[in-house]
């Protein structure tokens, strides 16, 4: 069990980390190889987009292949792309490299939360969740802490340096205190997975290519239009095909559909956000990498003070309220720090936002994954969970790219008034969004009416136990 649990939880943070690690460095990667506001979009987006289209997929290909074979195969993808990604001279050549990154994450990632359910033993699998999780959370606090220290100290390249030592010392011990472990019936579903992974990298391609060439260039729309259908077309894949990827009458649950959309919109408006704050902080500010990192802590470290009473507020008076409760206190810190963002706004003005905002994504985590699962029978929580994950991730590239898109539009980066004149409108945007998630959030059941419909049977239904059992980020 002790292996186990320190293997899958390295291997979560290692994963994690690459979320937001980038984020502080995209300056100094921005002067050291060139290119537009469009290529620092894709570094983090392309990451994020491939880990969500194939986070199911990867699952699903542990259940059928071998969970302890896959994670290895995971981890080597995932280390050899750190190490290209380090070794990029272009910036074309770093994009790739985290492109790839991203399929070994959404490999490795679902896996380290099945190897752990296999090998602790049920009355202490509580605990082993819990240090599982607080890996994952602290490597989203810190990502912009360490990828601004290893920035400014050594070397951009070093945040993906950073990954190699670790990946090639987990290889040999997953593979000597891991046990190989499968799922009855697993299934892979390749055209549901073709279908949703180029439909959502033609929306987002012609979103981050808006900028550039124009929302009415054949670039643009063929991108939204193709993407579109491909969406659809998956949409309908879920309606008849036997044994789909994602059954879409799940989205017949309210509470189901309510906890995604919330979580999607959520994404949106935080990721986005911080991929242009943390610029901000260091083209405008005037912080070193270290310094943004240090300051965006009250915001992205937030909930690791803060999530303990968000999981007892959410046991006394429902979730529906605590997460409707913390979009609305991001929504108002975004707006917030709108309404102050200048050339020349001090720290101490900026510090009530970012408090603001990270409380209110303290609140929203621990309460929304209980709706989730609380709103599903308990042979489709796998299901539900990699659903949840998956559209948390689409929505932090979509987020990346659309308010990016509002903030090259409105500025740029000629100076730091310009980049001031875009950065507002993107967070009231943001800001906007998340308002929207608010009023999604409420769309969950009452607790009144959970109570009186009762708990999700669980049929045992062979069509929906997918065999990912759980598969978190």
């Amino acid at each position: 069990m002790g292996w186990a649990l320190v293997i899958t939880s390295v291997a979560g943070f290692m994963a994690a980390l690459d979320n937001l690690v980038v984020t502080t460095a995209l300056p100094s990667i921005r002067k050291s190889l060139g290119g537009a506001l469009s290529d620092l979009e894709w570094t983090v987006s392309a990451y994020t987009l491939t880990f969500a289209v194939l986070l199911m997929f990867g699952a699903a290909l542990g259940d059928r292949f071998g969970r302890r074979r896959l994670f290895l195969i995971g981890i080597t993808i995932f280390t050899g792309a750190s190490a290209a990604a380090a070794l990029s001279s272009g910036i074309g050549a770093l994009i790739a490299a985290r492109a790839v990154q991203g399929v070994g994450g959404a490999i490795m990632m679902p896996l380290t939360l099945t190897l752990l359910t296999a090998a602790v033993p049920k009355d202490k699998r509580g605990m082993a969740y819990g240090i599982w999780g607080a890996a994952n959370g602290l490597a989203v606090a810190c990502g912009p802490l360490i990828g601004g220290s290893l920035t400014q100290h050594i070397s951009w390249h070093w945040i993906f340096w950073l990954n190699v030592p670790i990946g090639l010392a987990l290889l040999p011990l997953a593979r000597l205190k891991l046990r190989e472990s499968f799922a009855p019936d697993a299934r892979l579903d390749f055209r549901g997975t073709a279908l949703i992974s180029l439909g959502l990298f033609g929306i987002v391609y012609a979103l981050v290519s808006a900028t550039d060439h124009g929302w009415t260039s054949a670039r643009v729309l063929s991108g939204l239009i193709g993407g579109g259908v491909l969406v659809a077309a998956f949409i309908r894949h879920g309606f008849t095909a036997k044994r789909p990827m994602v059954p879409m009458r799940m989205f017949a649950n309210r509470g189901f559909a309510a906890t995604n959309a919330t979580s999607m919109l959520m994404y949106v408006g935080m990721f986005g956000s911080i991929f242009l704050l943390s610029q901000f902080l260091q083209t405008v500010a005037g912080y070193g990498p270290t310094e943004a990192g240090l300051r965006m802590l009250p915001w992205t470290g937030m909930p690791m003070i803060v999530s303990p009473f968000a999981g007892y507020l959410s046991d006394r008076i429902g979730g529906r309220v605590v997460v409707a409760a913390g979009l609305g206190l991001q929504a108002v810190g975004l707006g917030w720090f709108a309404s102050v963002v200048a050339t020349d706004t001090t720290y101490a003005a900026q510090l009530p936002a970012l408090i603001i905002s990270g409380v209110g994504m303290a609140l929203f985590f621990a309460p929304a994954t209980n709706l989730l699962m609380g709103s599903v029978r308990a042979s489709e929580q796998g299901i539900a969970s990699g659903t949840n994950n998956a559209l948390r991730e689409v929505g932090g590239a979509l987020g990346i790219a659309m308010l990016s898109t509002i903030f090259a539009a409105q500025g740029g980066y000629q100076s730091p008034s310009a980049f001031v004149d875009g950065l507002t409108p993107a967070l009231w945007v943001g800001a906007s969004v998340l308002a929207l998630g608010m009023v999604a959030a409420l769309f969950n059941p009452t607790r009144r009416a959970l109570a009186a419909q009762g708990a999700p049977k669980d049929l045992a239904d062979p069509q929906d136990a997918a065999g990912l059992e759980l598969s978190a980020h």
